[in-house]
């Protein structure tokens, strides 16, 4: 009893291919067509029983397969921005050239160029809050990886939570001065009035959690320089929960843009390096397609605003 396919083809062919009988006399009993018996006889006469192995019927090309062309392009992009399928997608419709997202991640998965781990995410229902454009900006301290002639610096970044709208700017020292400076160049350059302002509790931002100026009460003995500041300016300043940067998220997963993309590959001759190639870099990510924006750059959406 034949246990394969193949070898239940060879039992019809072999008495055919050793001259014990002829094709005539085998079709009396043969469950199939003639047509199908003579290929499998065609096929054991070039490549021996091997020729019996079923082949995969599945088409060597499609009519509705991607040209290489725009495979090519996507894997290009992909290398050179490590960006993801969907904004593949924004990114390549605005040169003209329309493909599924879906289909760009089976390109780019079949490259390996998607991470090799996958871990199962909790989805959680939050509200969205709708802002207008400076009405909540968050600011945020990155420390540039290693030294730079051998000097330590610093990444102040503010985000707008309503357009993505970003500013970097980069300091010899994480300090209450500069940081006075850096929010001043913000209000300086973005093109609305900032009404709110989010920052964590580092004592650049605020004075609530040093230990010299705590009382039992948690009231504050002296104000911040910075909380001083904003409230001549009648600027909100909110403070998030001390050990949740997750509610600062959007200017702490810019950061992790930054380091991915800049910090990673980046290499600084000199700290006017590190300014010319940061400053650079934050243009591009201005006029980058961002997911929870739809598909739109913050400068197209403070654009927009203003129409």
């Amino acid at each position: 009893m034949a246990e394969t396919i193949k070898q239940e083809r060879a039992r019809w062919v072999l008495p055919i291919a050793e001259g014990r009988t002829s094709v005539t006399e085998v079709m009396k009993i043969f469950p199939y067509g003639k047509r199908t018996l003579e290929r499998w006889r065609a096929a054991y006469r070039a490549h021996g029983v091997d020729g019996l192995e079923p082949r995969s019927t599945r088409p060597k090309t499609s009519p509705k397969e991607t040209p290489i062309r725009i495979k090519e392009e996507v894997i290009a992009l992909r290398k050179k921005k490590r960006l993801c399928a969907l904004k593949l997608h924004w990114r390549l419709a605005k040169v003209g050239i329309h493909i599924h997202e879906r289909t760009i991640g089976k390109i780019i998965k079949a490259e390996g160029l998607v991470r090799k781990y996958r871990t199962k995410k909790i989805s959680y229902k939050y509200i969205k809050a709708t802002w207008k454009p400076g009405e909540l900006v968050e600011i945020d301290v990155k420390h540039v990886p290693g030294t730079i002639a051998g000097q330590a610096f610093f990444q102040y970044t503010a985000i707008d939570c309503a357009s993505r709208w970003r500013y970097l700017r980069i300091f010899e020292e994480e300090s209450s001065q500069n940081t006075l400076i850096f929010f001043e160049d913000v209000i300086e350059r973005f093109p609305y009035q900032i009404t709110g302002l989010k920052t964590d509790n580092h004592s650049t931002f605020t004075n609530r959690y040093t230990g010299t100026n705590r009382r039992s009460d948690m009231t504050v003995k002296t104000l911040h320089p910075l909380d001083r500041f904003c409230a001549a300016r009648r600027i909100a300043h909110y403070l998030i929960d001390p050990g949740h940067p997750a509610q600062n998220g959007k200017v702490e997963r810019s950061h992790r843009s930054d380091q991915e993309t800049l910090y990673d590959s980046a290499v600084f001759s000199s700290p006017r390096d590190l300014r010319k190639k940061v400053a650079l870099w934050n243009i591009e990510y201005n006029n980058l397609e961002h997911c929870g924006l739809n598909g739109k750059t913050p400068n197209e959406i403070l654009a927009e605003f203003k129409s």
